[in-house]
């Protein structure tokens, strides 16, 4: 069975050569067939993990082999201090680069193929710009990190998707916009928004899983033992259409 030490060997004798893709392939499909686990999540959060898709599990995978090497290498060297988060983001972007377009999952243009495919830009925030054609069931998104890490980005999807699984995102690629941002390309279902919630309706809705208000009653942000959840205003958390129940479509998600 692989394990992610024969993969980060891999990686740093080899690169993503035919070799070190086949072990990463082998690796996703034993999590995704529940043979194997990521060590840095339970077994709620690896369900998210597992919504998110195949090229959330393998960017994940190189995240950490980036943050793994980064880490071990300052640790070998006369005490040196632990690498920076600019450091580990700037490795890990560079490495989720190589590796996307080593599997054929890195778009170039992606803002005109997108709008193609999918229809035309309807909003755009700090995070992500959203795409959609009228009658479709899900949108699509282009997310940039807004985290220290790339790697705390990834865990944001992957902890969302534990969460809020009726809005579960999945990731279908990567790219750069016209900054040279790193962006995750992932689709999300299109929810009818009724009316935006209440603050009373989004307490009660994080409140039955486990959370606890973070800011005396007075803010948008909670935490549970091992999370916390940021951004849960009105705007990212509506009444459905359909449900007629609170649904999140976006928020800040991390570990504590």
């Amino acid at each position: 069975m692989v394990s992610n030490e024969d993969i980060y060997k891999s990686i740093s004798n080899n690169g993503f050569e035919d070799a070190t893709l086949q072990l990463i392939d082998q690796f996703i499909n034993d999590i995704q067939n529940g043979t194997q686990d990521f060590y840095r999540f339970n077994q709620q959060e690896h369900a998210g993990l597992c919504k998110g898709g195949s090229p959330l599990i393998g960017a994940s995978i190189v995240a950490d082999y980036a943050r793994a090497s980064l880490t071990t290498g300052g640790n070998a060297e006369s005490r040196q201090r632990k690498p920076t988060n600019w450091q580990i983001d700037e490795l890990q972007e560079q490495l989720i680069e190589q590796w996307a377009k080593s599997v054929k999952l890195w778009v170039q243009d992606s803002e005109r193929i997108i709008i193609d495919t999918f229809g035309p830009m309807i909003a755009q925030g700090a995070e992500s710009k959203v795409y959609y054609r009228d009658g479709d069931t899900s949108v699509v998104k282009e997310r940039t990190s807004i985290y220290s890490t790339t790697q705390k980005a990834l865990d944001s999807i992957i902890l969302h998707n534990y969460l809020f699984p009726e809005t579960a995102m999945r990731v279908i690629g990567f790219t750069r916009d016209s900054d040279g941002l790193l962006r995750t390309i992932l689709t999300q279902p299109y929810v009818r928004c009724l009316r935006l919630a209440t603050k009373e309706e989004i307490d009660k809705l994080v409140m039955a899983k486990g959370f606890h208000d973070n800011w005396s009653g007075k803010g948008v942000n909670y935490a549970s033992e091992r999370l916390l959840l940021e951004d849960m205003h009105p705007a990212n958390v509506f009444i459905d259409d359909v449900s007629n129940s609170p649904i999140c479509i976006d928020c800040i998600v991390k570990f504590t």
